[in-house]
């Protein structure tokens, strides 16, 4: 296909995000908005100057930056206008379910109550759901570069948010700190009725997929660019079909992989893996949900029927009941046939 028809093509699937930072999601337009808005000097003269910023080496160096920038959202308007951008920006993108992670200890370690957090996002995902008619669930994460203390307390500061909270992840910084050092806040996060999910196998070898499943009880593994390491890690992810969410302009952008060719999704659709594509930080990795499907599928030279997999993968692997996910994947169904 040529690269506007591929384009194209893409607009119109329809489609789900399961992984997504909304602090990930902060364009710095909206970064210097608010931190005016609250008479907060970023170290940064303009927004080019941060766009600029916007080159990492590896994950670290991008979360420097990444807390940096959360440090200007203070009040829950701004929670609320940091995810109804994200909202605005892939309803545009044909995206009709999201599944989002927020970093609460980011805010709380610096004195931003919980519920100042979590009622700025909410907001904006009940006005998605009846404004854009976009369906959501939430995903609290914890800090895997802090103590399992340290997410006991977040666990138990969000209790009487139950009801908004869909499940828990682990994200942060993955060297160095293995999904077991989180096994027992996991385990009572499973107690609470959370749903499991865990960054494993970015940076991290494959043992640390095997510990996020064995170990964490996981239903769904982020990112897992290394399971293809390993073969019997393969075929336990296509016995069990257990998710993975992939991103590949963060893979690039943070060198996981040194160019988009070398992206293995492709591989992996063939191994029968249910293989999924999101967009994870993408006001830093440079694209939301299209631009992560049009450079994968550009760089690999997917055709529609992969495509195709990969749009029906994602809602398969979503927390949608039954009927919802069969309702979106024939609409998927129904859209590539009329191509």
């Amino acid at each position: 296909m040529e690269s506007s028809e591929l384009f194209t093509v893409i607009q119109g699937i329809p489609k789900a995000e399961l992984h997504l930072h909304l602090e990930g999601s902060f364009e710095p337009e909206l970064m210097f908005e608010i931190a005016h808005r609250n008479h907060i000097s970023l170290p940064y003269d303009s927004i080019e100057v941060l766009k600029k910023a916007y080159q990492f080496n590896n994950l670290q160096e991008f979360l420097d930056i990444y807390y940096a920038g959360a440090q200007v959202l203070i009040h829950e308007q701004d929670f609320f206008d940091l995810t109804w951008a994200y909202l605005t920006k892939v309803h545009s993108q044909n995206v009709v379910h999201v599944e989002v992670f927020f970093d609460p200890q980011t805010h709380t370690d610096r004195g931003i109550a919980f519920e100042v957090v979590i009622n700025g996002i909410y907001r904006a995902l009940e006005k998605a759901k009846s404004e854009l008619r976009m369906s959501y669930k939430l995903i609290m994460c914890y800090l895997r570069h802090l103590s399992e203390a340290a997410a006991f307390e977040i666990l138990q500061a969000s209790l009487p948010f139950k009801h908004i909270i869909d499940g828990v992840g682990l994200d942060s910084s993955e060297k160095g700190n293995p999904p077991s050092k989180f096994k027992q806040v996991f385990k009572a996060s499973a107690d609470q009725g959370y749903k499991l999910v865990a960054h494993a196998g970015e940076e991290g070898p494959s043992d640390y997929i095997w510990e996020a499943l064995d170990t964490l009880k996981v239903v769904r593994i982020d990112h897992g660019n290394r399971c293809i390491d390993d073969e019997e890690l393969v075929q336990r992810l296509v016995a069990q079909k257990i998710p993975l969410t992939l991103c590949p302009t963060s893979n690039v952008a943070l060198k996981v992989i040194k160019n988009m060719g070398d992206h293995p999704v492709a591989h992996m659709l063939d191994k029968g893996i249910l293989a999924t594509i999101h967009s994870d930080d993408p006001a830093y990795f440079g694209g939301y949900m299209n631009e992560n499907y049009y450079e994968i599928a550009k760089a690999l030279k997917l055709h529609k029927n992969q495509l195709k997999q990969l749009a029906i993968n994602a809602f398969e692997a979503s927390w949608l009941s039954p009927a919802s996910k069969k309702k979106h994947i024939q609409d998927v169904h129904n859209y590539f046939n009329s191509l």
